[in-house]
């Protein structure tokens, strides 16, 4: 994976992300969605060398779940800060988790 953090691009024979079209698509979703979601500053889509709007896994994940709630009929807005109060819960949870086993680890006897 090739990327240039000083300009925010990507190499496009790199980086597997896929275009706004194709994002859109696997959404079942139009591009104005997810520009809308960049707006609300939920994904910022990365940038190839030809300035062409990719977006990862990760992001597609994120923004499918705006997507269920804007379907149940939350705004956008809401949506957006739902889902990154959930994402950030997830990775408390996951790093309380790591934490705890490697308490559990270094003094087995308290675990007992």
């Amino acid at each position: 994976m090739t990327a240039d953090d000083s300009f925010g691009r990507l190499d496009d024979d790199d980086y597997p992300a896929y275009t706004m079209g194709r994002a859109a698509e696997m959404l079942g979703t139009t591009p104005g969605f997810l520009r809308a979601l960049g707006e609300a500053r939920l994904i910022t889509p990365l940038r190839s060398k030809g300035g062409h709007r990719r977006y990862s896994r990760y992001q597609l994940r994120i923004a499918a779940r705006a997507r269920e709630l804007v379907d149940q009929g939350t705004s956008i807005e809401a949506a957006c800060r739902i889902v990154i109060l959930e994402d950030q819960l997830e990775e408390a949870q996951r790093l309380n988790a790591e934490y705890r086993r490697a308490a559990e680890s270094a003094n087995p006897t308290a675990a007992a």
